[in-house]
């Protein structure tokens, strides 16, 4: 029975070669050579906007906690990958949120968040005690243009590397918001007032949550889910993206 996925997978391979997103080179999205070229982050950074520093604040079982600065921030502290300025990153991100809207990318992606974590040393049983990742909900409407969430196909996968489950379907969007890369820093955080809402709080109780996207910016996304996620019982909301805009 196990054979049958490998069969099928080595067929697509063989009609669908990938190649490389970086340097084109057959074999896969993400050449050895070209991950080479990616700096995978070994901190945690605080969450403060353009000044991020390495967090040495530190909250219980010795957890990055965030710099007096953005204390107020709701999110318990953020892990990603690496930071967006790499042109890698930027275009597996690309690809993966954009068209031709590749869908496979999020386990190349998600192992990269996964080696950040082992890197950084946290990829621990302890650190994960009560965990659950969830993804960061889109709109109805964007879903069926892409196919798929994206911060769900990458938390699918994270989940099955780390080991840590995932909660789908229980954080979701409630309506429909402007792009926020659009808008002004006060306009984005109306834009996205109440949009969020849980659909089982019963399963969020005293829980550690990942909120896992694709790459964090200005953080209003994840500050607004935390609010909805506590509301509904969560313990503390940390983020995991792929990347972080500076």
């Amino acid at each position: 029975m196990h054979k049958y996925p490998a069969i099928k997978n080595f067929i697509l391979d063989l009609l669908f070669p990938k190649f490389c997103l970086s340097c084109k080179r057959e074999g896969s999205f993400l050449c050895e050579d070209c991950k080479s070229l990616i700096e995978i982050m070994e901190y945690a950074y605080c969450l403060c906007e353009g000044k991020a520093v390495v967090s040495l604040a530190r909250t219980q079982k010795n957890q990055p906690g965030k710099c007096p600065k953005c204390s107020s921030k709701k999110l318990s502290g953020l892990f990603f990958a690496s930071p967006y300025k790499n042109q890698i990153i930027k275009k597996l991100i690309k690809n993966f949120k954009y068209e031709p809207y590749t869908k496979s990318l999020a386990l190349p992606l998600a192992g990269l968040i996964a080696e950040h974590f082992i890197i950084s040393g946290r990829n621990t049983e302890e650190f994960w005690q009560n965990a659950v990742l969830i993804p960061v909900p889109i709109s109805k409407e964007k879903q069926r243009k892409r196919g798929y969430n994206q911060s769900e196909e990458l938390a699918k996968e994270l989940s099955k590397i780390i080991t840590v489950p995932l909660l789908a379907g229980v954080l979701v969007k409630t309506r429909k918001t402007e792009s926020q890369m659009n808008l002004k820093k006060e306009a984005r955080q109306k834009n996205l007032l109440n949009a969020f809402a849980v659909t089982n709080t019963g399963c969020l109780y005293n829980k550690k949550v990942f909120l896992v996207d694709d790459v964090y910016t200005t953080g209003n996304t994840m500050e607004e889910c935390v609010k909805t996620l506590r509301k509904a019982g969560a313990k503390s909301v940390w983020g995991i993206t792929i990347a972080r805009e500076e």
